[in-house]
């Protein structure tokens, strides 16, 4: 039997609300970090590597850490995971607002990405529970989904309009009330699920698993993003052979434990497997150069971050476009054609990217912007409802927590790599580049980030400060291209991709592969 049967009503679109207040806070929790990378720098004085990790942090937390919640939630109860985390991403907000050195703002950031990973799951396996309808639950799905495009949109206007009038740490405190909300209204409007055990049998928690999965993410991390940034030396290269390896023993784990974190066979679902790749290399373009608009905006440009975030909505408007564009022809068109088209539009935007240079017009970077986000995200509006239904009921939290491990792991990896690309030629350029007169710590600053050449220029006399800012801004726009060419390569290879793995889906077929029945739900008191 199902955790909920027959159509759901006003408790459950109520607690659909519930929901979705999380969700947008998480969503824009990477977005609201954007423009204060250089207020950041300054007052912290973060190395290339450090910046990095500060914004990456977040995400490969939550990232290694979501199948193990989205498990643990199937078995204590997704409310009570969810109001764990919510309680554990207030306490790290403050913290990481009040950080006074670039080293507690990354452990906070991490502390953010493991409640982010308690929350995440639950929001979209209580979604799979508490709308047993297909017609009702694709609905609060699509809400879902906007919410989630939404947060990341007006997280970057957020932050921007804060960091106009406050200190950069009060970008992390939009978090704190909604979270209160969340814990004060989640016992009352949403009821509890836990999936029961066979009878006679215990369900032990693969506490190696999750051991596995969360020591395969950041040796991986750590050792690609120093790679890139910093050449090849000994350390980073054992850190990626060892993720890698850890990474080939959590596989075999899942294989071979009585009591998986993931089952793996999910895998064997083509509509599950496609969609979660398409999501992976969706977000891996549209967030790996989110991170270079802003930057262009604010340091390039010379905008405040509230004017900045401004014109970074202009690209919202493509990004709506499509999604109202890919909902109508949804019926008409094969997802397979839908999503590889969707690529090819996003890899037009990346070709675009590759002619901004520091005096280019603004509209230039916003059109481009707007281009490759309308083709990323139009290939994401129907794979919510692809992962959800494709799985058993029982795995809604395993599956939900893979399909959200994707699309962090694509997000994080995208800004880690193209962010990794656009330093390293940064660095390369500014080695004989940087004007004369420069002292020997100014000048290993402003060869760090674009940031701290800003800061630096600032205090300069004469033309030496603009000097610095000329050569400084053309070696971030060079970065700038190398990093879209990358993109532009992964978008043509995602467009072939997805119509690889989808092509054998039908124009407007269910996206669901044969569900089968749920044991026996232990639904708490709400």
């Amino acid at each position: 039997m199902t955790a909920t049967t027959g159509r759901a009503g006003r408790r459950e679109w109520t607690g659909l609300a519930v929901l979705l207040l999380p969700t947008l806070v998480l969503s824009m929790d990477m977005g609201v970090l954007f423009f204060a990378v250089p207020y950041i720098s300054t007052e912290l004085a973060p190395s290339g590597t450090q910046q990095l990790w500060i914004m990456d942090m977040y995400s490969f937390l939550l990232a290694g850490l979501l199948i193990t919640m989205g498990a643990l939630g199937d078995r204590i109860g997704r409310r009570r995971l969810l109001m764990i985390g919510a309680a554990g991403f207030t306490g790290a907000s403050l913290l990481a607002a009040w950080s006074g050195s670039a080293e507690q703002l990354i452990a906070a950031r991490a502390l953010l990405g493991a409640a982010g990973a308690t929350v995440m799951p639950s929001t979209l396996a209580l979604i799979r529970n508490m709308f047993d309808d297909p017609k009702q639950r694709q609905i609060a799905l699509g809400a879902w989904g906007g919410v989630l495009t939404a947060g990341a949109t007006l997280g970057p206007v957020a932050g921007g309009l804060l960091l106009d009038h406050y200190w950069w740490g009060s970008a992390f405190l939009v978090a704190v009330p909604v979270m209160v909300v969340v814990l004060l209204t989640a016992p009352v409007l949403l009821p509890e699920y836990r999936v029961a055990a066979e009878p006679g049998r215990t369900r032990r928690f693969d506490l190696l698993g999750a051991a596995l999965s969360l020591a395969a993410i950041l040796p991986l991390v750590y050792g690609v993003k120093t790679l890139a940034v910093d050449g090849w030396s000994p350390l980073p290269a054992l850190a990626t052979a060892a993720g890698l390896l850890t990474a080939g023993a959590f596989v075999w784990r899942q294989r071979t434990a009585a009591d998986p974190l993931l089952d793996l066979s999910l895998f064997r679902i083509r509509t599950f497997s496609g969609a979660i790749s398409v999501n992976t290399l969706a977000m891996f373009a549209m967030m790996g150069f989110t991170l270079f608009t802003s930057q262009y905006l604010q340091l390039v440009k010379g905008m405040s971050p509230f004017t900045a975030s401004l014109w970074s909505l202009v690209p919202s408007v493509g990004v709506g476009a499509a999604v109202g564009t890919s909902s109508a022809l949804a019926g008409k068109v094969r997802p397979a054609a839908l999503m590889g088209g969707g690529f090819v539009i996003g890899a037009t935007g990346f070709a675009m990217m590759t002619l901004v240079g520091p005096h280019s017009p603004l509209a230039l970077i916003l059109v481009a912007a707007g281009v490759l986000a309308a083709g990323t995200v139009g290939t994401m509006t129907m794979t919510a409802e692809m992962v959800v239904s494709a799985a058993p009921a029982e795995q809604a939290g395993a599956a939900s927590a893979t399909s959200e491990t994707a699309v962090e792991l694509g997000s994080s990896l995208g800004i880690a790599l193209l962010g990794a690309a656009g330093a390293a030629v940064y660095h390369h350029r500014l080695d004989r580049a940087l004007p004369a007169g420069l002292d020997g710590a100014a000048a290993h600053t402003a060869q760090d980030t674009l940031g701290g050449a800003v800061s630096v220029a600032a205090h300069l006399p004469g033309r030496l400060g603009p000097d610095l800012l000329e050569v400084t801004r053309s070696a971030f726009t060079d970065g700038l291209h190398v990093a879209a060419a990358v993109g532009l390569v992964f978008a043509l290879g995602a467009a072939l991709l997805a119509y690889r793995l989808l092509r054998h889906l039908p124009a407007a077929a269910p996206a669901a592969a044969p569900v089968t029945p749920e044991p026996a739900a232990e639904p708490a008191a709400a």
